[in-house]
């Protein structure tokens, strides 16, 4: 009786498998007893209808739970299915998603029946080779590459956590049809893969952000604790409670709230006379040549491009200032601070040559972003010129709340935003503050902050040791002093 109880179950589930396929909700309900909260039931239409979905949420919320469904939907409902599942570390992964998964499963008769778990794996029985869920710890590009099938699901734990090659070594497996992604986890970094698809990225993704204000799987006294322990306002509280970005990560220079509110909230106008162009140098790798060109401060225009010489940048740099020439009509000066180390050299070289050539009387100052600077709280110049920004963009804030106009605009460009608000700083055991380095940017996963140290050099206050520092041709509207 029970064979043939087992045998009837079989049937209906495969005549209903059309059925799941359009409505993952349905399969939830009657294969796994599984009733979904609203967000929960929001998420599953949208991984039924679309590649790419993306959920940031708070703690406790019920993110795990939905996981091991989706996955377990996936590889029922599917001809030969690939489900890779993966997280930052293997404590995460075989711990709580894949445990999360095996308790999913043994509760119901059916994937019980047709389904077998291992310590890694998933597999359809008498099919292990091609129809499968496997758990891969996202530790190495590599382990994520060599998947290919016409129905494919990634699901990514903890996303915030896993390093940007590794995302993208994900992303460039997807390119079927019918091959999906993932995301969840608590946002907890304000720049990466993650951040991306709720921000820059968001038009490729459906995106979802989940409260634990609004859940009732939540703790309400856990929420009532980091509430008192660490301020409704806190970061801790946006990222465990709210599933809002940080404002910034800790030890970062800059706020992403103060680099948001710049963009998005802040009008200013041109004041002044002078014309600067800012402009931090690269040639043949995977960085990017930048350049930003200020009146006051305000932004009036920009330029970036990839691996061109350093002849290329100084006529970009060039037409630029030409550029701003005809739109700005009130400019009396042009002045260009170039980032002078490095290949750099070679660009303030050639830019002195050309203006002396042509006679155009504009003025070039050579930065050395890592020498000394002037400023007895800053261990190096480029930390000064950051401190002089940071602080602008802090004073807007100010201003905000008193209902006085903002002191600096950014352009609303979220490469910039995140760059200027990801990058890290320490103080040197002399009581002086430096910026993380770029290198140091790049072991975290990051890429150079091009674009933010092209816009530091254009608006960044800063003092240069004329010992140090020339200036050709001089310029009346530029003094370079020790003060």
């Amino acid at each position: 009786m029970k064979t043939d109880s087992t045998t009837r179950r079989l049937a209906v589930f495969k005549k209903r498998i059309p059925v799941y396929r359009k409505s993952p909700r349905t399969f939830l309900k009657e294969m796994l007893n599984f009733t979904p909260d609203k967000w929960q039931d929001e998420v599953l239409s949208d991984i039924a209808n679309h590649r790419f979905v993306t959920v940031r949420s708070g703690q406790g919320v019920g993110k795990t739970a939905l996981e091991a469904a989706i996955a377990l939907w996936f590889l029922c409902c599917f001809p030969y299915p690939r489900v890779v599942c993966t997280a930052p570390t293997r404590q995460q992964l075989n711990d709580v998603l894949w445990a999360e998964i095996s308790k999913w499963q043994s509760k119901s008769p059916i994937l019980k029946k047709i389904l077998k778990w291992t310590k890694t794996k998933v597999y359809m029985k008498n099919h292990e080779e091609r129809w499968f869920a496997t758990a891969r710890t996202a530790t190495k590009p590599e382990n994520m590459q060599g998947f290919h099938e016409d129905y494919m699901l990634f699901i990514v734990d903890e996303a915030s956590g896993v390093d940007d090659r590794i995302m993208a070594a994900i992303f460039g497996t997807l390119s079927g049809e019918y091959n999906k992604l993932f995301m969840c986890g608590n946002p907890t970094k304000t720049s990466g893969f993650f951040f991306d698809s709720h921000n820059r990225d968001r038009a490729i993704y459906k995106t979802h952000q989940v409260s634990c204000l609004d859940s009732p799987r939540t703790s309400k006294e856990n929420i009532e604790m980091l509430k008192r322990k660490y301020g409704e306002g806190s970061d801790v509280y946006r990222v465990r409670v709210e599933g809002q970005f940080p404002r910034g990560e800790a030890g970062t220079f800059i706020t992403l709230e103060a680099a948001e509110h710049a963009a998005r909230e802040v009008q200013i106008k041109e004041t002044g006379t002078t014309l600067v162009i800012g402009v931090d140098v690269a040639r043949y790798g995977d960085d990017e040549t930048a350049m930003y060109a200020g009146i006051g401060k305000k932004t009036v225009g920009q330029h970036s491009h990839f691996k061109e010489s350093t002849m290329v940048t100084v006529g970009n740099a060039i037409r630029l200032a030409k550029d701003m020439l005809l739109q700005h009509p009130e400019v009396e000066h042009v002045k260009f601070n170039v980032d002078d180390t490095g290949v750099g050299g070679g660009v303030t070289d050639r830019l002195i040559e050309v203006i002396n050539e042509e006679g155009y009387g504009w003025g070039v100052v050579p930065v050395n972003n890592g020498s000394s600077s002037l400023d007895e709280y800053c261990a190096n110049l480029v930390t000064e010129m950051w401190q002089s920004i940071r602080t602008n963009l802090e004073t807007n804030l100010t201003n905000f709340i008193n209902g006085d106009p903002g002191v600096l605009q950014l352009p609303d460009d979220d490469i910039l935003i995140s760059q200027l608000a990801t990058r890290k700083w320490r103080m040197t055991s002399k009581g002086k503050m430096i910026l993380e380095s770029k290198d140091d940017m790049k072991k975290r996963g990051l890429k150079s902050p091009d674009r933010a140290d092209a816009y530091v050099l254009t608006f960044g206050e800063f003092i240069v040791d004329a010992s140090e520092h020339i200036m050709l041709p001089s310029i009346g509207a530029v003094t370079i002093k020790r003060t």
